[in-house]
């Protein structure tokens, strides 16, 4: 066996996914395990870099929000599921090369965030347009919520507090919204359901935030 085929990682030796402590990001990793790392090693031995899968969810939200705009449903609704799997191992495969940096996790965080702009402001036109109110409304308080989120931990992290927690985050969002675009007659519930609990996500960032600051 040559020193490339020794240098491979083995899929045994894959590191896990990340749990994160929200509504399903603490069991659905548990379950995934062992996918997760079959299709991370995979990537590894493709040759894929961290930022090949970064650019990959970003231009796939955006195929999505054009499909938004010429009112589909149900392809960008199964897009959604690619899009989230890049967004995944891109952080893991990063880890995996020792490519992980604060360079690296900045373009993650900001492509991220572009992402939920497109798709949720693409949604909310669609939905305009199509004279929807009470969705389109839900559609762009999502998506105020999300970065209002993504923003508290921010500034929490510019002054040294460590901010993860957070009932409904983005795999959360992401399952809600592929539901709701799927399954006829869902996408008013599952826009509501975004709101609600994206919004105790934001108070749950607002108080912890809060009392580690005080606390410090």
């Amino acid at each position: 066996m040559g020193n490339g085929e020794k240098d491979k990682p083995r899929v045994r030796d894959m590191p896990p996914p990340r749990e994160t402590p929200s509504a399903i990001g603490g069991v659905l990793p548990r379950i995934l395990a062992w996918p997760y790392r079959i299709a991370l090693a995979g990537l590894y031995r493709a040759g894929f870099r961290p930022w090949h899968l970064t650019l990959a969810s970003l231009a796939t939200n955006v195929g999505i929000g054009i499909l938004l705009l010429e009112d589909y449903r149900l392809v960008p609704g199964l897009l959604l599921l690619p899009a989230g799997l890049f967004d995944v191992f891109d952080g893991g495969l990063a880890r995996l090369r020792g490519e992980d940096s604060r360079l690296g996790a900045f373009i993650d965080s900001v492509s991220d965030r572009l992402s939920d702009v497109i798709v949720f402001g693409c949604l909310f036109w669609s939905l305009s347009g199509q004279g929807r109110g009470a969705a389109a409304v839900l559609a762009l308080v999502t998506l105020g919520i999300s970065l209002g989120v993504s923003h508290i931990r921010a500034e929490a992290e510019s002054v040294g507090v460590s901010l993860s927690e957070g009932f409904f985050q983005r795999l959360e969002r992401y399952v809600a919204l592929t539901i709701g675009l799927c399954v006829p007659g869902m996408l008013l519930p599952a826009l509501a359901i975004l709101v609600a609990l994206g919004g105790v996500t934001l108070l749950q960032r607002v108080w912890s935030g809060w009392r580690q600051i005080a606390r410090a």
